[in-house]
């Protein structure tokens, strides 16, 4: 895919729920952390709804089912519908759907979200490799997924199974620190069989796909906290996207983010959805928004001015990337992402 690189964030005069009709949210770290809400989430997503945007729930989490995941955001008041929320394990089952006959077992290595997508796709889950099942899918299960289940997968890889996997991300956030998520139990089986996945969830296209097909979005954004998955998945997509700084992304790594890791555009948290966006201009040798301009050096990233500090930012963003080009930008950010507070 060819695609142009892009070297600073775009402005934009019309707020982002008027200029899109859809956005295509990540949970955890954009909605919601640990299970409750982030600030100004729940009024942010009500205004945005209430203005005609369409919002739809994107989550590479296999293990829930799109009702227990509309149940929680509806608890937290952001009234929500099955029919809002997408997962991998959904992806997934399209994607094995496509490749198996209709009414196929599915050895299933994960947990009820997995189960009632293949059953949504006229798909029989079963529990052994001798079920005959004519294809494996794994999604996270859990933290008690019993170990033996991996074995099953092998045993069915083995003997010629195809093997599909919701998604690959290595850890998940969990209340007590980071936990190894299904990215770490597809390592297991791969390296008991020597096999290779097919891989349904962000950032690769058949998540992208599946979203797009159930929500019908013509203009839709991608709205994310995560370089690697949400915004490389809109990159795959080839549409759109909004970086809020309410999750794990750090002014550090945005500044280093290669051309697939570059969003549209950058906010603190979603009310950056309400809101047109400042443009980037180049100014003095370098890059100017609001009361910031921004240059890169030879060895670090320069910042003078002052004013709002993701304005800073977004100026040090278009330094950064200008600079790297194609690639990911080596040079110092610190001492300027210091003086913004980021």
């Amino acid at each position: 895919m060819s695609q142009t690189v892009r070297t600073r964030p775009e402005g934009s005069a019309q707020a982002l729920s008027e200029a899109y009709d859809t956005a295509l949210l990540d949970l955890d770290g954009v909605v919601y952390a640990g299970g409750n809400a982030i600030a100004y989430a729940v009024e942010s997503l009500g205004t945005a709804r209430s203005g005609g945007m369409r919002l739809a729930y994107v989550t590479n989490n296999a293990l829930r089912t799109p009702d227990v995941v509309a149940e929680h955001l509806t608890e937290l008041g952001i009234p929500t519908g099955a029919s809002d929320v997408i997962t991998s394990a959904q992806a997934a089952a399209r994607l094995i759907s496509e490749q198996v006959p209709a009414g196929s077992r599915v050895l299933v290595i994960g947990g009820e979200g997995l189960r009632v997508a293949l059953r949504e796709r006229g798909l029989e889950p079963v529990e052994s490799a001798d079920d005959d099942p004519a294809a494996v899918v794994q999604g996270f299960g859990g933290p008690d997924l019993p170990w033996g289940r991996f074995a099953e997968a092998c045993y069915a890889i083995a003997r010629g199974v195809p093997w599909f996997a919701s998604n690959t991300d290595l850890t998940i956030p969990s209340a007590r620190g980071i936990a190894p998520g299904n990215g770490a139990a597809v390592e297991v089986v791969r390296i008991a069989t020597g096999a290779e996945p097919q891989v349904a969830g962000k950032p690769l296209p058949p998540m992208h796909r599946e979203t797009i097909l159930r929500t019908g979005a013509e203009r839709p954004l991608v709205v994310g906290d995560r370089l690697d998955t949400d915004i490389e998945g809109a990159f795959n997509g080839e549409v759109d996207s909004l970086l809020v700084l309410t999750g794990v992304t750090d002014g550090a790594q945005l500044l280093a983010a290669p051309p697939q890791h570059r969003p549209t555009y950058v906010d603190a948290d979603l009310r950056g959805l309400l809101t047109g966006q400042p443009e980037v201009v180049e100014a003095d040798g370098g890059f100017r928004c609001g009361g910031w301009t921004a240059t890169a050096g030879s060895e670090r990233l320069e910042l003078e001015g002052d004013g709002e500090a993701l304005d800073g930012l977004r100026a040090l963003c278009a330094a950064a990337w200008t600079a790297a080009g194609d690639g990911a930008c080596e040079l110092d950010g610190g001492k300027a992402l210091a003086r913004l507070g980021l």
